[in-house]
Order: C-alpha cells, then sequence, then structure tokens
C-alpha cells in the first residue's frame, strides 16, 4: 500500500508540475485507481518515447538520403536545387506534394505503382458502392412514391368515413330524439288510457257498448245474415201460395224442428216467424 501511495505521489507531482496537488481522500479505492491511472501514463509516456525517438531516426534518414542524392545530383549531374528552372521546380513539388498524399516512402515508380493501383481499386470500390446505393435510392424513391399514394387513399377513406360517421351520427341522434317522443308520447297514451278505464269502472259502464263488444255483435249479426239467406231460398216457392192456416201451422212446425238442430242464438228467427204468421 505505501509502495503504492510513492508510486502515486510521484506521479501526481509529475502531472502537475509546479501547481499544487489537489486535495483528494486517501482510501484503498482511491489509490488503486490512481496507481492504475500512473501505471496507464508510464506506458503511455514510453509509448510516445518509443515513437518519438523512431519519428527521428527516421528524420535523420531521410535527411541523410536526402543529403546523399543532392551530392549525387550535384558531383554527378551538376544540377542543384537553386539552379533548377521554374518548371522544373513546380514538377519536383507536384511530385514530391504527390508522394506525401499516396503515403509512399519515396518517389520512385516502384512506390508509386502500388499507391495508383490501391488508389484505383479503392476508387472502384466507392463507384461500385455508389451504384448500389444509386439502386437502393431508386428502390426507396419507388416505394416512398407507393407509400405516399396509399396514403393520399387511406386519407380519402378517412375523411370519406368521417363525413359518414357524421352523417350516421346524425341520423342516429334523429332516431333517438323519435324514440324519445315516441316513448314519451306512448307513457302519456297508456297514462291516459289507464285513467279512462278507471273513469269508465267508476261510472260502472256496461261492457256490452263498448266498442269491442259493437264489433263483435255487427260480426255476429253478419254471420247470422249469411245463415238466412239459405232459408229465405226455401221459402221463396212457397211465396206465391194462397194461405192456409193449417198448412202454414205445419210449416211453422216443420222449421222449428229444423230450428232445433241450430244453436240457441235462432230463437230469434223463430219468434219472429211466428210474429210474421199471426200478423198474416
Amino acid at each position: 500500500m505505501c509502495e503504492k501511495i510513492k508510486k502515486v505521489n510521484s506521479w501526481l507531482s509529475t502531472v502537475f508540475g509546479d501547481q499544487p496537488v489537489p486535495h483528494f481522500e486517501v482510501n484503498t479505492r482511491t489509490v488503486h485507481v490512481l496507481y492504475q491511472l500512473a501505471q496507464s501514463s508510464e506506458v503511455r509516456c514510453s509509448d510516445t518515447a518509443l515513437l518519438s525517438e523512431d519519428l527521428k531516426q527516421k528524420a535523420s534518414e531521410y535527411q541523410s538520403e536526402g543529403a546523399h542524392y543532392r551530392d549525387v545530383l550535384l558531383q554527378g549531374v551538376g544540377l542543384s536545387y537553386a539552379s533548377l528552372s521554374k518548371p522544373a521546380d513546380d514538377y519536383l513539388s507536384a511530385l514530391v506534394d504527390t508522394a506525401m498524399v499516396l503515403g509512399v516512402r519515396d518517389t520512385s515508380l516502384g512506390s508509386f505503382m502500388p499507391a495508383v493501383n490501391n488508389l484505383t481499386n479503392a476508387l472502384l470500390e466507392e463507384e461500385k458502392s455508389n451504384r448500389r446505393l444509386e439502386r437502393e435510392l431508386r428502390a426507396l424513391r419507388n416505394r416512398l412514391g407507393a407509400t405516399l399514394v396509399l396514403r393520399s387513399n387511406l386519407q380519402e377513406d378517412i375523411d370519406k368515413t368521417a363525413k359518414s360517421q357524421s352523417v350516421e351520427s346524425a341520423k342516429a341522434e334523429e332516431r333517438m330524439l323519435n324514440m324519445d317522443f315516441v316513448t314519451a308520447k306512448t307513457k302519456e297514451l297508456s297514462s291516459r288510457r289507464e285513467r279512462a278505464e278507471a273513469q269508465l269502472v267508476s261510472r260502472k259502464m256496461d261492457k256490452s257498448i263498448t266498442h269491442q263488444a259493437v264489433v263483435q255483435l255487427s260480426e255476429d249479426v253478419t254471420a247470422l245474415k249469411q245463415e238466412i239467406i239459405p232459408m229465405k231460398k226455401k221459402l221463396e216457392p212457397y211465396m206465391d201460395l194462397s194461405p192456409s192456416p193449417s198448412l202454414a201451422q205445419v210449416k211453422i212446425e216443420e222449421a222449428k224442428r229444423e230450428l232445433m238442430c241450430f244453436p240457441p242464438s235462432q230463437a230469434a228467427i223463430c219468434s219472429q216467424l211466428e210474429m210474421n204468421m199471426d200478423f198474416k
């Protein structure tokens, strides 16, 4: 634990330099976390130092190689950087910039060709990807158009449904109002009928003079008239004979015996027949 605290304090002093180290609570957890940070920082600093040394070494190598090439050009060909023409200087600068863009080690053809091939392959891959994206974009546009048409149709259907629902709601409300009116009217008529029936009962009205009784009596009279028609047809041959009391009496007795086979409602016919005979 003491070794870790010493390590942490040393690392914090290095990090903050001349500034005072902020106060923090010293416990097992904070010391452990700061110790891990200190180790990571040392590893990163070590890697950075190695990378810096490698870059310095490469820079030194490039400088030595550049000096060698300058000596070769100056001594072998008699050319120096200052003696180059403006176009040659421009070409050389463009060549150097191209090499830096391509990330090649030197400006030889053997370095440029693989780099250009790699860039060409990358360009072909990008064009292939662009064509694929264009196909997907066209498909998405087609689907978007179909979706917009479907949305428009759905919106029209929704509008029609809303209008239909409003009309049906108005009709339903009207039917409800009519039903409420009919219900109230039915209750009112039922109440009036009950009051009228109560009044009739209190006044001891004869049921035989009610509308239903009169209708039933009319039906009975009609039925009796229909039953009398055959009897009248039987009596038609005797209507032209001279009156004979004894013979008429015999016919009356026969008619009475025939009428005895009919229901008691025929007694009125018998009495009416006797009255007609007595009158004659």
